[in-house]
């Protein structure tokens, strides 16, 4: 089994080259036909309230796995070298969603996370499991780091706090885990040869672990497991990137023997140049009904969250509800008790007040915690001497709205050091940044591009400047606006204002590359790093990320 960094390219690089045309094979049970799930959970259950649209959510969270516990959704997603790391997400109604916390509080795998010598790109959180263990009203993450271990996070609530339970030795790259209903802890798991392993009662450590399935040479590459038990079988729900799903399923046991049928294949998805939706979970409603949430590759964004029903054959296999041969645009939305208050939107306004970042942001590669504060605005003390954006510290991320949004930031330079760079950014392997840069003891608002990467993650470009002009006091405003519409190569703009109220644009357009191998869409960032010594500041005082 060549787990090898270089096959996941090539086995993701070929399957996105086959992700082209309608869906083969998909078509819905007659009626009379659908298997019968188990009861209904005790509650008042309202109609569903009107349609939804797809994407559920128009941010990048990437290999989702979904669950319920009780009357509310969670679900958690991937974030390579972004700390903290595995967001959390919260829903009454799988279509309203919050981010409610990290499952990794900080990615302590190694200096490279802290931008220390080496550097973590497109590693770290990768495809990540979430499940609850009603037994001790605990939820559990369990992720392979690198290819060398696995580690397995626990936590009470879902927004925290949460601890590190143990590492184990096996890789279980992809891995889905299941609580059985005798409270047995499995982990589905790997790369084309699926196995299966079964963990001590405390979770602590592997117990037993086999394989129980190769994918066939027609099918090719498998990965992405999600585990589940329903109805007394157990199902292993696998991806084909970018363009297929399939589930095992076995009657003997989690060890198996499995079978398996195809779910989906080059299926139209419901982004406009988007891709197949593929890789996520399923879940049930508390009145029994299923879903299927797939994410959509959709650069230069990233991936995005899509919902469709889920119907039973007679026995016992899921079938998604298509819409005119097609992933739908819009469903009915599922009937769900009524929510016990509105979810916290993912867009608007941030003055950083209180003690700590809201579960919106999330830095590039772990912060220096003693360079940054918040209250009365978010304080970025340079942590970093560089000229490269790729190498500073302290740099925090946004993920972009879609499909078109705009972030203004107000920032104080007035501490500001000599050869300080401060501002913000549209970040990814290929970036660029509106900001500042004080030399000579003079401070200028210029444009800067050229900011790339090459395929192993090093840095080819460390930027350009493009623009410039002169800034009078101590504030000023910059705007950043990106089109992460999937297709074409989309535009980015900057624009700068001395009062809050006239916006004056700045350099060229910048062309957003829709390339997907850096996986992370782009991310909006806030900056603040030095290019001769270390003793300079500014401070945020006012972030909002807003919609047309």
């Amino acid at each position: 089994m060549d787990m090898s960094w270089t096959h996941q390219h090539l086995s993701r690089r070929r399957a996105l080259a086959a992700a082209s045309g309608l869906a083969a094979g998909v078509v819905l049970p007659p009626a009379g036909a659908s298997w019968a799930a188990p009861p209904p959970a005790q509650g008042s259950v309202r109609a569903a309230a009107g349609a939804y649209t797809n994407p559920v959510i128009w941010q990048d969270f990437a290999d989702i796995d979904v669950i319920r516990v009780g009357n509310t959704y969670y679900a958690s997603a991937s974030t390579m070298h972004y700390s903290p790391g595995a967001p959390v997400l919260r829903s009454y109604d799988l279509v309203n969603w919050e981010i409610a916390g990290h499952s990794v509080p900080v990615l302590d795998f190694g200096a490279k996370y802290d931008l220390n010598g080496a550097r973590g790109y497109v590693r770290g959180i990768w495809a990540s499991s979430l499940a609850y263990r009603p037994s001790n009203r605990t939820f559990y993450w369990l992720g392979q780091i690198d290819f060398a271990r696995t580690y397995i996070y626990t936590a009470t609530a879902a927004e925290g706090p949460w601890n590190r339970l143990t590492a184990i030795s096996t890789p279980y790259y992809d891995a889905g885990l299941l609580v059985d209903s005798d409270d047995t802890l499995y982990v589905a798991y790997g790369n084309t040869t699926i196995s299966v392993a079964q963990l001590s009662p405390d979770g602590r450590t592997q117990v037993r672990t086999q394989q129980v399935f190769t994918a066939p040479s027609s099918v090719g590459t498998l990965e992405g497991s999600r585990f589940y038990k329903i109805n007394g079988q157990y199902y292993i729900f696998l991806t084909r990137p970018a363009n297929g799903q399939y589930i095992l399923k076995s009657s003997g046991g989690p060890f198996g023997p499995y079978t398996m049928r195809q779910v989906l294949l080059d299926l139209r998805g419901p982004i406009p140049g988007g891709g197949v939706p593929h890789q996520g979970g399923l879940v049930q409603t508390q009145n029994g009904a299923w879903y299927y949430m797939a994410f959509v590759d959709a650069y230069p964004g990233g991936r995005m969250p899509v919902l469709a029903p889920v119907t039973w054959t007679w026995d016992g296999w899921p079938v998604v509800q298509l819409v005119n041969g097609a992933w739908g645009s819009s469903y009915p939305g599922p009937a769900v008790p009524p929510p016990p208050r509105q979810v916290t939107p993912m867009t608007g306004v941030d003055t950083f007040d209180g003690t700590t970042l809201t579960p919106r942001w999330e830095w590039n590669h772990n912060p220096d915690n003693t360079k940054w504060s918040v209250g009365n605005g978010l304080t970025l003390r340079t942590a970093t001497v560089t000229d490269d954006l790729y190498w500073a510290r302290n740099t925090l991320t946004h993920r972009i709205q879609g499909p078109t949004s705009t972030a203004t930031v107000q920032l104080d330079h007035s501490a500001m050091r000599d050869g300080d760079r401060a501002g913000l950014a549209l970040l990814r392997d290929s970036s660029a940044w509106i900001g500042l840069k004080r030399d000579g003891g003079a401070t200028r608002v210029v444009m800067t591009g050229g900011l790339t990467m090459d395929g192993n993650w090093n840095t080819t470009g460390t930027g350009h400047e493009l623009a410039s002009a002169a800034v009078p006091g101590s504030r000023v405003w910059l705007r950043a606006s990106a089109d992460i519409r999937p297709g074409a190569a989309r535009p980015g703009t900057f624009s700068y204002s001395t009062d809050g109220i006239t916006f004056t644009r700045l350099g060229p357009d910048f062309s957003m590359g829709n390339d997907w191998r850096f996986f992370m869409g782009y991310r909006f960032a806030l900056f603040n790093h030095a290019t001769q010594a270390l003793g300079g500041s500014v401070r945020v005082t006012r972030f909002e990320l807003s919609t047309p």
